[in-house]
C-alpha cells in the first residue's frame, strides 16, 4: 500500500514545507509531487497533506508517515547495499556438504580458491553421505552438495526425487581392487572380479557396500563380507594385515594409502561419478556459483594427480 517513493515524498514535504521545495530537493516536478501525494492518499484512504495558502502542512496521518519514513528508508538503503554486496561477491554465504573422501580432497582446494578470490564470501561446511546431503538440500538446510553415484545406479537411488535439482559433473572416479602387498594377485595388471569369489571382503559405506554386492552378483557370487567400516584408514589397515580385500575409489587412495597395500584395476572396469548438486535458483546466486566453479577447478586439478597407492 505504501511504497518507498511515497515515503520519500512525505519526508521531503515535512522537511521543506511546500510541494515546490520538496520537488526541487527530490529532482521531481511539482505536478509529479502532487500526483504522488494524491496516489498515496488514495491508497491510505485518508488526507495526508493540508494546503494552507502557498504552503502545506502534514495532517496527523501524514506526520506519522513522515516520522516512519526515515527508519524505513534507511533500512531499505541498507538492504540494497547488502544485496549489491552479495551480487558483487563482496559478501555472501554458502552452506556446503560433501561425502568424506571429497571433504579430504576436492573440498579443501575449492574452499581455498573461494577464500583467495572472494574473501568476503563465507562458506560453512559439514560432512554427509549423499542421502543426507540431498535431503538437507531439499529441506533448505544446504545450498550445495557434493555427492556420488556408482555406474549403473541413479543418484537418488529411489530415495530422493531429483527433479528439483541440477547436477554438475566433477569427475569420474575409478574404483580399484585393494589387496595386501603379498597377495598372490598383488602384481597382476588387471584382476577379474570373478576370480575373487573366495576372498574375504571389507565393505565401506552403505552405497559402497551396495556397489560391492552388485559387482559380485554380476560375477556370479555373493561376497563374504567379514568387516564393515566407513573409515578408510581402518580399511587400509585391515587389508595390510591380510584380513581381507576391498574395492576402493581412486579418490580415496590419493589421500589414504598404505605401503603394504596394492591397488589394481578390475574387470569389468568400475567407476563412480562425482557431482555437485544444487537447485536452479541457488545456482544463480553469485556466491554459490563461485563455489561451484571452484569445485569444478579443484576436480580438474585432482583428476590430473595419480594416486599414491601401489599399482
Amino acid at each position: 500500500m505504501i511504497d518507498a517513493a511515497g515515503l520519500r515524498v512525505m519526508r521531503a514535504i515535512a522537511d521543506e514545507g511546500s510541494f515546490t521545495a520538496a520537488a526541487l530537493s527530490l529532482g521531481y516536478s511539482q505536478p509529479a509531487i502532487s500526483q504522488m501525494v494524491r496516489r498515496l492518499e488514495a491508497r491510505t484512504g485518508t488526507t495526508l497533506v493540508e494546503r494552507v495558502g502557498r504552503s502545506v502542512r502534514l495532517t496527523e496521518a501524514g506526520a506519522v508517515l513522515a516520522r516512519h519514513a526515515g527508519p524505513v528508508l534507511s533500512a531499505l538503503d541498507a538492504a540494497e547495499e547488502e544485496v549489491a554486496a552479495i551480487a558483487g561477491l563482496r559478501s555472501g554465504r554458502v552452506r556446503l556438504m560433501a561425502f568424506p573422501s571429497a571433504s579430504a580432497t576436492l573440498v579443501p582446494k575449492a574452499l581455498a580458491m573461494v577464500k583467495a578470490e572472494h574473501p568476503g564470501v563465507t562458506i560453512t561446511f559439514s560432512e554427509a553421505e549423499p542421502r543426507e546431503s540431498l535431503a538437507a538440500l531439499r529441506a533448505g538446510e544446504c545450498d550445495l552438495a557434493v555427492a556420488f553415484v556408482y555406474e549403473g545406479t541413479d543418484l537418488g537411488r529411489g530415495e530422493e526425487d531429483l527433479d528439483p535439482f541440477v547436477t554438475t559433473p566433477l569427475l569420474d572416479d575409478e574404483v580399484l581392487l585393494a589387496v595386501p602387498h603379498d597377495h598372490e594377485l598383488a602384481q597382476a595388471k588387471n584382476v577379474d572380479m570373478a576370480a575373487l569369489k573366495d576372498e574375504t571382503w571389507i565393505a565401506g559405506c552403505p552405497r559402497c557396500r551396495g556397489h560391492l554386492l552388485q559387482l559380485a552378483s554380476t560375477a556370479g557370487y555373493v561376497p563374504d563380507i567379514a568387516y564393515e567400516t566407513e573409515d578408510y584408514v581402518a580399511v587400509m589397515g585391515l587389508i595390510a594385515e591380510g584380513l581381507g580385500v576391498a574395492v576402493i575409489p581412486d579418490l580415496i587412495l590419493k589421500t589414504v594409502h598404505h605401503e603394504d597395500v596394492a591397488a589394481l584395476p578390475m574387470t569389468p572396469a568400475s567407476r563412480r561419478h562425482i557431482v555437485a548438486v544444487t537447485t536452479p535458483d541457488l545456482q544463480r546466486v553469485p556466491a554459490v556459483k563461485a563455489t561451484l566453479d571452484a569445485l569444478v577447478a579443484s576436480a580438474q586439478a585432482s583428476n590430473s594427480k595419480p594416486s599414491k597407492a601401489k599399482r
